[in-house]
C-alpha cells in the first residue's frame, strides 16, 4: 500500500480501553495485550463522550487515561526538510548549445565544458521530423514535412530560452540546401519558433562531423575514414594522422566528399519497404558509382592495409546495426557509442536486416516505425562505403554535428584555457 495504511478513518474500529471492538464483540485478553503492544507509541483516538454496547445503544464511553511513556520527553516541532539548491550550470560555468536540422531528423545538445576537450550535455532533444520527404521527387519541402520541423522547432526554441546561452550555433543542411524553397522556409523558422538557422555548406558539414568524433579515434590509429549518413547526403572524410597529432582532428582531413544521396533519397528512388536482393545491390551498385567518382577516394591507400586503419561511421544506420547486434530491448546509447564491429559482425547484421519484412523492421526496439523504411537504404551506403575502403573494423559513433558544433565553439571561446570551476571569468 506504499507505506499508506488501506483505511483512513480514525474512527473504524476503534477500541475502547477494555480490549472490545465498538461493536461490544469480546476478544481474548492475549489478544488484547499484543495489539496494545503494537499501538504502544502511536497516537490513540476514541469517540467524543460515548462508544456502542452489546444491543448497540449509545452508551457514556470509559474514561482512558493516556500515560506517556518518558513525561520528561517532548518532540520537538518538525522542521521541514529543504532540498539542497539545484546546481544551475549557468551560474558557475558558461553555456553552449548546438542544434542540427537535418533531411530526417532535427536534434538539440546544451552542455557546459568540463575537461579540457570534454563536456557535460546538460540538455538534449531529438526527433525525427523527415523535413525532406519527397524532397527528391518534388524539389520543394511539403507543407506536412515543413509543418513537423517547426513544432520540433517550437521545442527547441522554449529550451534555449530558459537559459542563458553564452554562444550557440544552429545549422540546416541538405534538405534547406536543395529545397527550392528552403528560403522561404528558413523565414517561416524565424518568425514562428523566433531562431534564425544557418545553412553550412557540405565541406563545413563534413568538418563538425569528424570534429565530433576525435574522441574516439585512438592514439595508435594511422588513418580512418569518417562518414555521416544522412537523410539527403552523405559526408565522407579521409583522415590522415600518421604524422604528428594535432588537438582537432579535422586538421587532419586530406580529402573529402559529399554524395548527394541519404537514406531518405535513397529509400524514396528504390522502395524502402520491400527490399529484396537485387533492389539492395541495385542501391549498393549506384552509390558506389558515385563513390568512384571521388577523385580524391585514393590519398590514404597506402594506410589502409595495415591493422592502424579503420572506418568511423556517425548516423543513425551504424548506430542502429549496433543495437541490433547486440540484441538490445531498447537504445542505449551509453552501450552503442564507441562500439567497436568487425566485418563478420557487419555482414551478419545486415544480412539479418535483409531477411526481415517491413514488419519485422518495426517490431525491432533499436529501428521502430521510424527508420523501418530506411535502415536498409543506410546499410546499402554503408555498403557501397565498405567496399571502396574496405577495413577489418568499424567503430561505431553516437555523435556527430552537434558534438563538432559545441567542440568548436568552446575551444574558440577558449573556454578550456581557463579556469571556470575556481569561478575565473574572461
Amino acid at each position: 500500500m506504499n507505506g499508506f495504511t488501506a483505511n483512513r478513518n480514525p474512527l473504524a474500529g476503534a477500541r475502547s480501553g477494555d480490549g472490545q471492538a465498538s461493536d461490544g464483540s469480546p476478544h481474548p485478553t492475549g489478544k488484547a495485550k499484543k495489539r496494545r503492544k503494537r499501538k504502544r507509541g502511536r497516537k490513540v483516538f476514541a469517540r467524543d463522550g460515548v462508544r456502542a454496547d452489546a444491543a448497540g445503544a449509545a452508551a457514556p464511553a470509559e474514561r482512558i487515561e493516556v500515560r506517556p511513556a518518558r513525561a520528561a520527553s517532548v518532540a520537538p516541532p518538525v522542521k521541514e526538510a529543504v532540498p539542497p539548491p539545484r546546481r544551475r550550470f549557468n551560474d558557475d560555468l558558461p553555456v553552449f548549445a548546438a542544434l542540427d536540422l537535418g533531411t530526417n531528423n532535427c536534434r538539440l545538445l546544451v552542455a557546459v565544458p568540463t575537461k579540457p576537450g570534454q563536456f557535460r550535455v546538460i540538455d538534449a532533444f531529438s526527433r525525427i521530423v523527415r523535413l525532406g520527404e519527397g524532397l527528391s521527387s518534388t524539389g520543394r519541402l511539403s507543407r506536412p514535412a515543413m509543418d513537423r520541423a517547426v513544432e520540433a522547432l517550437k521545442i527547441c526554441s522554449d529550451k534555449l530560452a530558459s537559459r542563458s546561452i553564452r554562444r550557440a550555433r544552429l545549422i540546416a543542411t541538405e534538405a534547406c540546401r536543395a529545397a527550392e524553397n528552403g528560403s522561404e522556409f528558413l523565414a517561416r523558422v524565424e518568425t514562428e519558433p523566433g531562431l534564425k538557422l544557418e545553412i553550412i555548406d557540405r565541406r563545413t558539414e563534413a568538418r563538425l562531423a569528424v570534429s565530433g568524433c576525435g574522441s574516439l579515434v585512438e592514439r595508435d590509429t594511422d588513418a580512418v575514414v569518417l562518414f555521416d549518413i544522412g537523410g539527403g547526403s552523405s559526408e565522407i572524410a579521409l583522415i590522415d594522422i600518421s604524422g604528428q597529432r594535432s588537438p582537432r582532428l579535422a586538421n587532419h582531413i586530406v580529402s573529402w566528399t559529399s554524395l548527394p544521396v541519404g537514406v531518405v533519397s535513397l529509400a524514396e528512388r528504390f522502395g524502402g519497404r520491400d527490399v529484396t536482393r537485387q533492389v539492395f545491390d541495385a542501391m549498393v551498385a549506384d552509390v558506389t558509382g558515385m563513390l568512384h567518382a571521388f577523385e580524391g577516394r585514393d590519398r590514404i591507400n597506402h594506410l589502409m592495409k595495415a591493422s592502424r586503419f579503420h572506418l568511423l561511421g556517425t548516423s543513425g544506420t551504424v548506430t542502429t546495426l549496433a543495437g541490433v547486434h547486440l540484441g538490445l530491448e531498447r537504445y542505449d546509447r551509453r552501450r552503442v557509442d564507441g562500439l567497436w564491429m568487425d566485418n563478420a559482425n557487419v555482414d551478419l547484421m545486415i544480412e539479418k536486416l535483409l531477411g526481415w519484412d517491413f514488419q519485422a523492421r518495426v517490431a525491432n526496439a533499436c529501428i521502430g516505425a521510424d527508420r523501418a523504411d530506411l535502415v536498409l537504404a543506410g546499410c546499402a551506403i554503408l555498403e557501397a562505403i565498405r567496399r571502396v575502403w574496405p577495413s577489418e573494423r568499424l567503430r561505431v559513433a553516437d555523435r556527430g554535428l552537434r558534438e563538432g558544433i559545441l567542440s568548436e565553439l568552446m575551444a574558440e571561446d577558449g573556454v578550456w584555457r581557463r579556469n571556470w570551476r575556481n569561478g575565473a571569468r574572461p
